[in-house]
Parts: structure tokens; C-alpha cells; sequence
């Protein structure tokens, strides 16, 4: 049995019970106290500016699928929180998109061991997206993000800055009761009910199945005759992506094994809870990016990628990086250094550009069909990154 954990260090932003094919593997804290408004300056936080040309707006939709009963708590329907990054139509406008609630920012410490007393230098935190501007001219291709199984989709803001800055719309998504605590409408914190059910023996394809079924839904109202998202001119619907970190990236397979409209996909190191039929994926592209060490290099102790590999059957990459480490894939390395806890050998600035930098270049290749040399073979500029071909 593998198990994919987290290092010790990085005890945040995912509970990684991803674990491979048949057998792998919350409370609130009390309110925060305010630091004085002296030192709040100080204290923040900023993530890594975006390297696109455009300017990013940021909008939120609360989605219920009244044809689905949840599968963690059957008594609701199932629910989603979607935040919407997209190429703005200029800079300067609107107000900044603030990268936690304060009901979620204590719980995210509290799962860092931080005093949950510090909330304000994570709600404080700068983002380079903006609340309540027009998304740019034109339509843009579309990629929806699945965090990793625990973490809030708020654990994939740099990346979702970054697609946005490109001329994406980018879709992050929160799945209910999957993350140790997202803010919902109506006061309610939701923390994971998923994680408990999965410590006593659910399938992780549970998860996957479910998350393919909120990726479709999600695409319907995006996309569908009657849009829940007041911009939804500004998705081109011909062409759309899905990437995930951990069990959101297995995710990613589920969802477009299930759903045509899925055009490209992305795995960032998580194990894969479901076997692609013969059939494949009927040609479209898939790449794999994990990390450079016994798990996730061809033969490792993950097995399901070197399973996954053949049935490929479309463009592709298997991708890994050394000096990552599972949580590498998400903000986590940025949190990591506010709070002096220790993460991966490379540095945060480091991990959030080679992500960007492969992810970017993968889906400007395979949905905007410009050739990105990078996925091409091993560069100098990126000299921890190896092209596996098993």
C-alpha cells in the first residue's frame, strides 16, 4: 500500500490521502485577535506576481446541484464555491480579491499549528486579482482547478493568477466537505466530512467520481443555455482544461474520461484512484508533473502512474521535479516562509515558477495552439525539471 503524505513540515493546506487505485492511500477555532493596525503593513503577506500581460479580475458564484444529493452529507444537495480568475480589461479598477475569509483563515492556521490569533496576516494577504471589473475583449478558452483533498481552492491562487494574467478564465473550485474548512453562504463554515470518511476505509475513486460529476456540472453552468455567471461571454467553450493538485488532479483524468468537453488535463502528484479504459482518452492531451524523488519517477512506489502512462493515448508529458515535495504544487511554499516553517529545498519564488511555467506552457500549447518549446525536452533555464519517457 502506498500512501502519499505530506511532509511533516507542511502539515496545511492538504490532508493527502490521495493513494493509488484500489488500496493507497474540525472544529472552528475561536475568533482571531487583531494584531494593531501598525503592523499590519509589515505583516503581509504578497504572492508572487503574475508574468502575463493582463490585468486579473476576480468573481465568486455559490452553485447547488439540486439534481445530486451530496455524498458526504446525504441530507444536502451538493454544493460548490467557484472562484472565477480572468483576464480584466484593465489595471487599476476595482477593489482588491481578498485570498481567505476570515472564517477560514483561522482554520487554516490552526491545521499549521500557528496561532490562530495571526488570522489577519493571511486574510491580509496581496492578491494581484480584482473584485467587480469587466473581463478583457473576446472570449477565452477555460480551465477549471481542483485543489487537493483537504485543502480550499484558495491553495491554488498563484497558479490561478498566473492562467489569468495569460487570457484565461480559470475556474478554482471548492467541493463541499472536501477542504478542512471553506466559507459558504449563510454563515456556514464547511469543514471535511470527506476526510473522516475517507480515514475509515471510502474509496478515494468516491472522490474523483464526485469531483468528475461537480467538473461536468460546473461546466454546464458555465457554459449552458442559461449561465449562472453574468460574464459568461467571456469563456470560449470550444476550449477548456482541468489541472489539479494531489487527488484534484486524479480528478482531472476522472473528468475527462467522463466528460468530452474537456479538451487537455493536468496531474500535479496526485496518485490515480481510476484505471483508464482501453479507449483512453480519445486522443487529447494529458500531462503528469510531480516530483523528482521515489514516488512519482517511472517505477516508483506510486504505481498508478506508471499504470496510467500506456493508456495515454493522446500528446503527453510525465514530467518531475527535483527538489519538490508534494505541497510544492500549491501555495503552500509562500504560506511556509510568512511563518518560518520549513518546506521543500526550493525556494518559494522557485516552485511557484516552475509550476506556472509548465502548466502555462501546456495549456497555451494544447488549447490555444501556440508552441510552447519548453514541453519539448530538458531546458537549461529549468534545469530541475526531467522529461520521463518510461
Amino acid at each position: 500500500m502506498v500512501k502519499i503524505s505530506r511532509a511533516a513540515t507542511a502539515v496545511a493546506l492538504s490532508l493527502v490521502l490521495a493513494a493509488p487505485l484500489a488500496a493507497a492511500t474540525t472544529a472552528q477555532a475561536a475568533p482571531p485577535k487583531p494584531p494593531a493596525a501598525s503592523t499590519l503593513a509589515a505583516e503581509r503577506i504578497e504572492l508572487p506576481r503574475p508574468i502575463g500581460q493582463y490585468a486579473i479580475g476576480a468573481d465568486t458564484l455559490h452553485l447547488v446541484d439540486h439534481s445530486r444529493r451530496d455524498p458526504w452529507v446525504s441530507s444536502q444537495d451538493r454544493e460548490l464555491m467557484v472562484t472565477l480568475t480572468y483576464p480584466a480589461a484593465r489595471p487599476g479598477a476595482g477593489h482588491p480579491a481578498p485570498y481567505t475569509t476570515s472564517a477560514e483563515a483561522p482554520v487554516l492556521l490552526k491545521e499549521l499549528g500557528i496561532d490562530p490569533a495571526r488570522a489577519r496576516e493571511v486574510t491580509g494577504t496581496r492578491t494581484h486579482a480584482r473584485i467587480g471589473v469587466r473581463p478583457a475583449r473576446g472570449a477565452h478558452p477555460l480551465i477549471v482547478l481542483s485543489p487537493g483533498f483537504g485543502a480550499p481552492r484558495y491553495s491554488l491562487t498563484t497558479l490561478a493568477e498566473d492562467l489569468a494574467s495569460r487570457g484565461f478564465v480559470v475556474a478554482s473550485v471548492d467541493h463541499a466537505y472536501e477542504s478542512f474548512g471553506t466559507s459558504f453562504p449563510g454563515g456556514r463554515l464547511l469543514t471535511c466530512v470527506a476526510c473522516k470518511a475517507m480515514q475509515d476505509g471510502t474509496s478515494g475513486s468516491v472522490v474523483t467520481a464526485t469531483r468528475a460529476a461537480d467538473a461536468s456540472y460546473l461546466l454546464d453552468r458555465l457554459t449552458g443555455k442559461h449561465p449562472a455567471w453574468r460574464y459568461s461571454t467571456a469563456i470560449d467553450k470550444r476550449h477548456i482544461g482541468m489541472a489539479g493538485h494531489s487527488i484534484g488532479g486524479a480528478a482531472a483524468l476522472a473528468a475527462m474520461a467522463r466528460d468530452g468537453r474537456i479538451d487537455a488535463g493536468v496531474n500535479m502528484d496526485g496518485a490515480f484512484w481510476d484505471t483508464l479504459a482501453s479507449k483512453g482518452l480519445g486522443g487529447r492531451p494529458f500531462m503528469m508533473l510531480g516530483t523528482d524523488d521515489e514516488t512519482h519517477r517511472p517505477g516508483g512506489k506510486d504505481k498508478t502512474w506508471d499504470a496510467t502512462w500506456p493508456a495515454l493515448d493522446g500528446w503527453k508529458r510525465w514530467l518531475t521535479v527535483a527538489g519538490a515535495e508534494h505541497m510544492t504544487f500549491s501555495d503552500e511554499p509562500v504560506i511556509a516562509d510568512r511563518f518560518g516553517l520549513p518546506h521543500s529545498p526550493l525556494p518559494a519564488q522557485r516552485s511557484v515558477a516552475l509550476v506556472r511555467t509548465y502548466v502555462g506552457a501546456f495549456f497555451e500549447q494544447q488549447l490555444r495552439g501556440v508552441d510552447r518549446p519548453v514541453l519539448a525536452g530538458p531546458t537549461a533555464a529549468n534545469p530541475e525539471v526531467t522529461f520521463n519517457n518510461p
